[in-house]
């Protein structure tokens, strides 16, 4: 099969594509034959080697966390999806972007969605929906989320909506109106953050960028934020770090969110697999507004 593929660490230079070998589906898995995938903050320091101390990779490496394709394969004790089935899921951490991926969660990709959006939502749900549930119930609450306007702040601050909750998003100016259309309060993120806000009960940090003292300051204690960007800083200051995990769960909440035409996932750019080098560069750029996504087949 074509694959994207790394054989050592490095910039975007380091990817090609290549032939490499199909996987299979294996108990309670699914294969997908691969329509699209996106780029995430992880693919990319996966490849430069930034997280090699505690997520060593054996080279070589096809880039990718979720995806979304065709069922074509279904593994031992998996029920409820069918070969032919349309899904948008979760490979491993790292192996999707290739024409065919081995997925551990996955979810019908919803009506209103384009194969697009749904190869943007895995990740980013999978991620939200978790640092949620740590904060407990948000019903009737103000809810903080540092970095709204990206893939996991943007799909946080829609699923505490449906919860019930108040948001309050920080963003950079030219995303004041994205997520106004989401029913999100936007306020400019940085420095001063506690004095622009007041108070609220919980926050989510999906930005870094060293905003958890001000999200403690704005909540009144560590004990109601979270964060899922900045771990380093939450062992020192007492934050819970939430990370993904592969839920199925997590991606039927989304797809019913999707359905109703809550959640669209926003696409920035969508380029073939040949382009995989680029893809990485404007995504780790940080100049986008939605995903970067690549299409591997059609």
């Amino acid at each position: 099969m074509r694959a994207a593929r790394y054989h050592q660490y490095g910039d975007p230079s380091v990817l090609r594509v290549e032939d490499a070998p199909e996987p299979h589906a294996g108990p309670g898995t699914v294969r997908i034959r691969t329509l699209t995938v996106s780029v995430n903050p992880i693919d990319w320091k996966l490849r430069q080697g930034l997280a090699a101390q505690m997520i060593p990779l054996e080279f070589p490496v096809i880039p990718g966390r979720d995806a979304a394709g065709v069922v074509d394969e279904v593994g031992d004790g998996v029920d409820g999806v069918a070969v032919g089935d349309l899904v948008f899921g979760m490979g491993g951490v790292s192996d999707t972007t290739a024409e065919f991926s081995v997925l551990s969660a996955w979810a019908p990709v919803p009506e209103g969605w384009s194969v697009e959006q749904a190869a943007s939502a895995g990740l980013a749900s999978t991620t939200a929906i978790p640092a949620l549930a740590a904060l407990g119930d948000l019903s009737g609450k103000t809810l903080v989320v540092n970095g709204a306007s990206g893939a996991v702040g943007s799909a946080a601050a829609i699923f505490a909506i449906d919860a019930g909750a108040r948001v309050i998003g920080t963003a950079s100016e030219r995303n004041h109106a994205f997520l106004s259309e989401l029913g999100v309060t936007p306020v400019r993120y940085g420095a001063g953050l506690a004095e622009r806000i007041g108070s609220a009960d919980a926050a989510l940090d999906a930005a870094g960028h060293g905003a958890l003292p001000e999200l403690i300051a704005i909540t009144g204690s560590p004990d109601r934020v979270v964060t899922v960007a900045d771990n380093h800083a939450a062992g020192e200051l007492g934050v819970r770090a939430i990370s993904a995990s592969n839920d199925s769960e997590s991606l039927r909440t989304a797809a019913r969110l999707g359905a109703a035409g809550a959640y669209l996932p926003r696409v920035d750019t969508v380029l073939p697999l040949e382009q995989i080098a680029e893809a990485h560069r404007v995504a780790e750029s940080g100049e986008t507004a939605g995903k970067i996504v690549i299409r591997i087949t059609d």
